[in-house]
């Protein structure tokens, strides 16, 4: 089993904020979809996978190999994608993989013409004239041209139209059924997550709430709703409760407690509902 990514027991300390004890195992070939609301620490875990900021305490180890000992080896397997603009704006598409290709050990120039033309990307265009969607496919064909295996991506749909953002998790789908690139991707959008992260990392403030397999995590929970008579019964075994004129809504991750009351809806959650629930209410699981 090869490891993509592997950190243990990370922490990082700001004057105002803390990541603590922060725990991946990515297997090679997966997607982890990281989730959680502004501030939960979701940047700064990109950060300290690119190695942009150092890690207080814990182990950081990309695909068997630490920063400490073969920082630019790793820098050459990985590729990323960030919402925000960090090439020179008044170069063109062409000068800047030229201006790129002398820094990747892995580099192939025909790989990168090819990924421009697949992504219908203008070559001669400043990356200023560029849409955002362009940007983005634009930092894949880079991180994709040097054969990168693992793919760091910040919020890269974040602030696209619905069919952008669906052609781009298209793209990224083919690239997992194709090249086998393992994918850490973080996001706020979590419905981007649901046809392409084989598990959810959920923090809230600095703490890991979720970490685990995603379809097992959404089969584990559910929906409740009924009237307000039962709200008391549910609640003990509740993640949240959400109480109305009408009755409730609740997440459990304790459903089986409740399927033969037929005065109970049960419905399936969504990832959106979970990450809710988890850092809006108070866990019982």
């Amino acid at each position: 089993m090869d490891i993509a990514v592997n950190l243990k027991d990370v922490s990082k300390r700001y004057d105002d904020f803390k990541l603590e004890n922060l725990n991946i195992c990515l297997e090679s070939g997966y997607v982890l979809g990281l989730i959680g609301p502004n501030g939960a620490g979701k940047s700064t875990t990109i950060k300290l996978l690119l190695n942009h900021i150092k890690a207080d305490s814990g182990q950081i180890e990309i695909n068997g190999k630490s920063y400490d000992k073969s920082g630019p080896s790793i820098k050459n397997d990985i590729g990323f994608v960030l919402d925000q603009d960090h090439y020179y704006s008044h170069l063109t598409i062409r000068k800047i993989g030229r201006a790129l290709s002398p820094f990747y050990t892995e580099w192939s120039q025909s790989k990168f013409e090819s990924y421009i033309e697949r992504f219908s990307l203008p070559f001669d265009k400043k990356i200023s004239q560029l849409s955002k969607g362009m940007k983005m496919k634009f930092s894949l064909a880079i991180a994709l041209s040097h054969n990168a295996k693992l793919l760091l991506m910040d919020e890269p749909t974040s602030g696209l139209d619905p069919i952008v953002r669906s052609e781009l998790i298209e793209i990224l789908s083919g690239v997992m059924l194709n090249d086998k690139k393992s994918i850490i991707f973080s996001t706020h959008i979590t419905s981007d997550l649901d046809k392409i992260a084989d598990y959810i990392l959920l923090l809230n403030g600095g703490k890991t709430l979720l970490n685990e397999d995603k379809d097992a995590l959404i089969e584990r929970h559910a929906i409740v709703k009924g009237p307000k008579e039962l709200s008391h019964e549910v609640s003990d075994h509740a993640i949240g409760i959400k109480k109305h004129k009408y009755g409730f809504e609740a997440l459990t991750c304790d459903k089986n407690r409740f399927l033969n009351d037929s005065r109970l809806i049960f419905e399936k959650p969504t990832l959106d509902d979970i990450m809710l629930y988890y850092t809006k209410g108070e866990s019982r699981c």
